[in-house]
């Protein structure tokens, strides 16, 4: 049990600190140990001084909050496993969530403490250390000025990664003023300068690329190259071959060695797009590249050390495709440390004017076509309609337009969307071949909720000939 200083005892310490302490102010911390009576022990203290407190009673468990919650800070115990007194699972604990985010404050604290493990933690990037029974006001003091400290470094760091995201050189075009989309901005505010691996998820065509090309703009390996894979359309065949490499003999067409997209990305980003159709024997082969960062060229025995940041994309559920036994769930634990979700066009409506715009622009310059804006009527159709296909729909629906306008104004027949809100349709008769084909699709992505690599099937069409098509028609 935790003791007290001789001048006060719990109750009183507790007592005084709440009476005292705004409680808005305090901080979110996680504590882990396998002794129930000990985070009870912890609660009791912590929470009535303001603090909100989770708890955990392994190793396994601080991953999976740290992966799902942010802390202002964390207080792990050094040993786990009953009769282990060497405090090596607390420490190897420790190293991984440095790992994770190197500022985040860990304080650590054993029954067993004595100045090797403790200079060691310290080593490791322990802010801290407490041996129990440890003093409640110390307790409180350590995690007030860390929180404090954490809190001001996170600050510092937000307002840096805004102004970087404001002129980053080279980073995309990121229009996000609906009220949907500010959450996005944050996030990528406080991960982007990170090296944490992120999952963006959302619909086919939201700008799940975008935010990739925007955290790694943010991050100190801007300078670095970003690497972007679409991992679902890679033929099981030659998957090893285009992320890992290969050397000259090591089949049939290897006629010269090959850097691979891993190797190509060393100290820099992998934007690994599609991660929810890669099949599912390949995915073993890369959770053990991330798991251990070294990569092997097929045909080679030599490893090599990468240094690589992982951002991967999906449009579907990875928990529903683990459920249905298509996905790993050691492989999304190492991929979505931080998961981004990227609201559908149509819940953003209010960035449909600027997107227009900014795709206006483009194009117009590009094909130096005299357009310079919309008719009324033009963008009221644009705010009304579905957009099944996201920003990636509306860019290409701009491009037809532009090139089909014949004044200095977008009109509604120069959008073509009578034609794509009839596609529900009902008179194929008046639809080209293309435009058919492009419904077919379009259908099949949504009865397979977005699986490509089931829709390809029932379409009879490879993954990589879908992929095209999908371009093709925006989605």
């Amino acid at each position: 049990m935790p003791r007290t200083q001789s001048q006060s005892n719990p109750g009183t310490a507790r007592d005084s600190v709440s009476d005292g302490h705004d409680r808005r102010r305090t901080g979110r911390i996680l504590a882990a140990d396998d002794q129930p009576h000990i985070l009870e022990a912890i609660e009791l203290l912590l929470r009535p001084a303001g603090f909100v407190v989770d708890t955990a009673k392994s190793p396994a468990a601080v991953r999976e909050a740290l992966a799902t919650e942010f802390y202002d800070a964390v207080l792990i115990d050094l040993n786990y496993t009953r009769d282990t007194t060497s405090g090596q699972e607390g420490l190897d604990l420790l190293s991984e969530i440095v790992a994770i985010d190197s500022s985040i404050p860990v304080i650590v604290m054993t029954a067993w403490g004595n100045v090797g493990l403790a200079v060691e933690a310290m080593r490791r990037g322990a802010r801290d250390f407490i041996q129990k029974p440890w003093e409640n006001e110390r307790l409180l003091a350590i995690l007030r000025t860390q929180v404090e400290l954490y809190r001001a470094l996170q600050r510092t760091q937000q307002l840096e990664a805004e102004a970087r995201l404001l002129r980053a050189q080279g980073r995309p075009e990121f229009i996000a003023a609906a009220p949907a989309m500010q959450p996005v901005l944050q996030t990528i505010a406080r991960i982007g300068p990170s090296d944490a691996n992120v999952l963006v998820t959302g619909e086919h065509g939201t700008g799940k690329e975008v935010v990739a090309q925007t955290l790694h703009a943010l991050s100190a390996r801007a300078a670095m190259p970003l690497v972007a894979v679409n991992t679902g359309a890679l033929p099981e065949g030659t998957f090893e071959s285009e992320l890992f490499g290969h050397v000259k003999g090591a089949f049939t067409d290897a006629r010269t060695d090959r850097i691979g997209r891993f190797e190509l990305a060393d100290n820099g980003t992998i934007f690994l797009d599609e991660i929810g159709n890669v099949p599912i024997r390949q995915q073993a082969k890369l959770l053990r590249v991330l798991e251990s960062g070294e990569i092997e060229r097929v045909g080679s025995s030599r490893t090599k050390r990468i240094d690589v940041r992982v951002i991967s994309a999906t449009n579907i559920s990875l928990q529903d495709a683990i459920a249905a036994g298509n996905f790993r769930e050691d492989l999304l634990f190492r991929l979505n440390t931080v998961e981004i979700h990227v609201p559908a066009l149509r819940e953003r409506r209010e960035d449909i004017p600027a997107l227009a715009a900014h795709f206006l622009s483009r194009y117009a310059t590009r094909y130096r076509a005299p357009v310079t804006g919309f008719a009324a009527a033009a963008l009221q159709a644009m705010m009304q309609y579905a957009w099944p296909g996201n920003v990636r729909e509306l860019e290409h629906t701009l491009e037809r337009a532009v090139l089909m306008c014949h004044t200095g104004e977008i009109q509604v027949s120069d959008l073509g969307l009578n034609v794509q809100q009839r596609a529900g349709g009902q008179n194929l008769e008046e639809l080209s071949i293309e435009e058919v084909e492009g419904i077919l699709v379009r259908k099949a992505l949504q009865r397979f909720h977005g699986n490509v690599s089931q829709a390809a099937e029932a379409l009879g069409l490879s993954r990589g000939a879908l992929y095209r098509r999908m371009e093709r028609y925006g989605l």
